[in-house]
């Protein structure tokens, strides 16, 4: 059965927080696995991701809340998880984090992997864990083979399944996936994706994550300028097609990293016929 999901991100303003519950009221109708909430760098909106959490969990639907360890003690995983469980939270996605601008300390746990060893050894089976995968390599990895070992690491620790940086070259996601079953990795990838919304934003967002945006879609948007209609068009196209081949090609499911926006995502799950 395949899974699909949605990522959030938590509202800063009550304004922000009531236009996500109109987004989530029209992403509901799709029927998603579960609502995933993102967690700033070293836990910078912990108090929000938690309240967002809460709410959604209170709506009756299945959400994942983000942690991520850097900058942070065993001592408040340990709170912060035993938290979740007592909401009733059964699912979460495991990561490594940024530290935020100016922090230094890296916190107790360094890395992915050892923060899901820690939520099993802590807690046992009482999360289903989702961790992150790189089809294009981890921005700060020194090769593709060390990369490969660590995502292997994060599986080895008990990752139930991963969730993938966004792309745009399906081609990179099915090598992604040969490459981990030829290493023994079986948990399954689920291919995360980003609509193609603003040129300028998406510009930055890869940049700094290492997500490539191939050459003929980056000359497509530059050559629109300022025409947000004719970019979110196009990028409709793009991010459909690229969809189909994943779901053609055997993925798992979706994660849709939504900006807490549902209209592009509905029409594209529409055109998918989901």
């Amino acid at each position: 059965m395949r899974n699909f999901s949605f990522e959030f991100f938590p509202p800063q303003t009550a304004e922000g927080m009531e236009k996500l519950r109109v987004t989530r009221r029209q992403l509901v109708q799709l029927h998603p696995a579960y609502f995933s909430v993102t967690y700033g760098a070293g836990g910078t909106t912990q108090q929000r991701t938690i309240n967002t959490v809460q709410e959604i969990f209170d709506e009756g639907l299945e959400v994942a809340p983000h942690i991520s360890c850097v900058g942070a003690t065993r001592e408040t995983l340990q709170d912060l998880l035993q938290t979740y469980r007592n909401l009733g939270i059964k699912r979460v996605v495991a990561l490594r984090g940024d530290l935020p601008s100016g922090m230094v300390e890296a916190g107790e746990l360094r890395y992915a992997n050892e923060l899901v060893s820690f939520i099993r050894e802590t807690f046992g089976d009482a999360f289903r864990i989702e961790v992150a995968a790189y089809p294009e390599y981890h921005p700060q990895s020194r090769s593709a083979q060390e990369d490969l070992i660590n995502f292997k690491r994060k599986a080895d620790a008990g990752a139930d399944a991963a969730i993938t940086q966004y792309f745009y070259n399906a081609d990179a996601y099915f090598s992604f996936v040969e490459e981990c079953a030829a290493l023994g990795v079986t948990i399954p990838i689920i291919p995360g994706i980003m609509p193609i919304l603003r040129y300028s934003q998406l510009a930055r967002f890869s940049d700094a994550c290492g997500a490539e945006i191939p050459r003929w879609i980056r000359r497509k948007l530059e050559g629109f300028g300022d025409d947000v209609v004719s970019i979110r068009s196009f990028g409709l196209d793009v991010v459909t097609a690229l969809c189909d081949r994943l779901l053609q090609g055997g993925a798992p499911g979706l994660h849709f990293y939504t900006m807490n926006q549902a209209g592009s995502i509905s029409t594209i799950c529409q055109r998918l016929g989901l």
